[in-house]
C-alpha cells in the first residue's frame, strides 16, 4: 500500500512512517517542517525504496493537489497539526489555519482524487484522520471517555482539533469520501519535541535545570507510547470500518506530579547529578482552561481489532529517558536552533 503520511516528520506522524516502511508499505511524508518538525526523526528510513519526502504546507491547494497527482496513494493518514496547548493560547489563529483549514485542503485533494480512481483502487482507498482525546474536555474524579462522549472542547489546540474531526465527518457523509477517526492519549517517547511534559522534564533535568510542574501537579492524563499508538494508527488504516471512530488509550493513567517523580527517579538512575533530580520540582502557574483529567475506554478498538498496548508506562518512560540521554546530538541540535523550553501560553491582562 502506498500511503500519504501528514506531519510525517513530528513525534506521532515520524513514528507512524518508520513503521509503515517496516511493515513493507510506501510512503509519502508530507511536511511543512514547522519548528517542531525534523528530518531526523525519520532519517532511519529515508533511503528506504518506496520513501518520498514533500516539503508541502497541508493548506496549500495547489501543492497538496501536485502531491495526490504526482505520487497516486492508496490511503491518506493525516496527522499534521500544531499540537501544543501552551503556544494555541498565544497564537490560536495558527491553530485554525493549521487543524481547520489544512484538514479541509487535505479532504477536497483526496475527494479529487479517490473520485478519479476505478475499482479495487477507489474500493480500496482510506482517509484516516488522527485526532486527540481531548476534543472531549475534561473528566471528573471517575469515568474514560468512549466514542460515544459528547465534543466540549475547552482550548484554542482542542477546539481546532474538534473542528478538523466534524469535518472530516462531514465529507464522509456528504460525499461518500471513505474515512475512519481515530482520537488518543497523550503520547510519550523518543523524538518527542521538548515542549510536552516528559521532554520537558528530561531535559530541563539533564542541564541542572528546575522542572516545572502546572498548578499541583494533580491533573490526571491516559499515557499511551508512540510505538504503540503508531501500530494501533496502521491496524485502524487496513481494518476499521469506514465511518467509525476509535479511541487509542495506553490503559495507564496518571497524575503529572507522580509521571514528574517516575521521571526524576529513573534520572537518577541513568544521569546522577550532584542532588536528587526531584529536588529540583518547581510548582508554577497552571495553564489557563487546563483540563483536570483524561481517561479512555479503548475497548471498542480491543473487542473490533484485538489491539492492546503493548508498554507498561513504568517501562516505557525507563526507555524514554534512556533514550534521551543517549541521544543528546538529536535534543542538542534542538537547543542550538534556539529552543529553550520556556513557558509559554500565560495569558496577560
Amino acid at each position: 500500500m502506498k500511503i500519504l503520511i501528514t506531519g510525517g516528520a513530528g513525534f506521532i506522524g515520524s513514528a507512524v512512517v518508520r513503521r509503515a516502511v517496516a511493515d513493507g508499505h510506501e510512503v509519502v511524508n508530507l511536511d511543512v517542517l514547522t519548528y517542531s518538525a525534523n528530518l531526523a526523526n525519520v532519517a532511519d528510513v529515508a533511503e528506504s525504496p518506496g520513501y518520498a519526502f514533500e516539503p508541502v504546507d497541508v493548506c496549500d491547494q495547489a501543492a497538496v493537489a501536485r502531491v495526490f497527482a504526482q505520487h497516486r496513494p492508496d490511503a491518506v493518514m493525516h496527522l499534521a497539526a500544531e499540537s501544543h496547548n501552551d503556544r494555541a493560547i498565544e497564537g490560536p489563529l495558527d491553530f485554525v489555519r493549521s487543524n481547520v483549514l489544512g484538514t479541509g485542503v487535505l479532504l477536497e485533494a483526496a475527494r479529487a482524487h479517490w473520485a478519479g480512481l476505478q475499482g479495487p483502487a477507489k474500493a480500496g482507498f482510506r482517509f484516516h484522520h488522527v485526532s486527540t482525546d481531548e476534543v472531549f474536555g475534561a473528566l471528573g474524579e471517575e469515568g474514560a471517555f468512549n466514542e460515544a462522549t459528547p465534543y466540549d472542547p475547552n482550548s484554542p489546540y482542542s477546539a481546532s482539533k474538534a473542528g478538523a474531526d466534524h469535518l472530516v465527518r462531514a465529507w464522509g457523509r456528504t460525499y461518500g469520501l471513505p474515512v475512519v477517526l481515530t482520537n488518543c492519549a497523550n503520547n510519550y517517547g523518543p523524538y518527542q519535541f521538548p515542549e510536552k511534559l516528559i521532554p520537558t522534564v528530561i531535559l530541563r533535568a539533564l542541564e541542572g535545570k528546575s522542572i516545572p510542574v502546572y498548578g499541583d501537579g494533580r491533573q490526571v492524563r491516559d499515557w499511551l507510547h508512540v510505538d504503540d499508538h503508531a501500530e494501533a494508527l496502521l491496524l485502524v488504516l487496513g481494518q476499521g470500518r469506514l465511518g467509525e471512530t476509535y479511541l487509542i488509550g495506553g490503559d495507564s493513567t496518571q497524575r503529572n506530579i507522580e509521571v514528574v517523580r517516575t521521571l526524576c527517579a529513573h534520572l537518577d538512575r541513568f544521569a546522577p547529578a550532584n542532588i536528587g533530580h526531584a529536588e529540583r520540582i518547581e510548582f508554577v502557574t497552571d495553564r489557563p482552561g487546563h483540563d483536570f483529567r483524561y481517561s479512555i475506554d479503548a475497548s471498542k478498538l480491543q473487542r473490533e481489532l484485538g489491539w492492546v498496548p503493548r508498554r507498561a508506562l513504568a517501562d516505557g518512560l525507563a526507555d524514554t529517558v534512556r533514550w534521551y540521554v543517549e541521544n543528546r546530538d538529536w535534543w542538542q541540535g534542538i537547543r542550538d536552533r534556539g529552543f529553550h523550553s520556556e513557558r509559554l501560553g500565560l495569558v496577560k491582562a
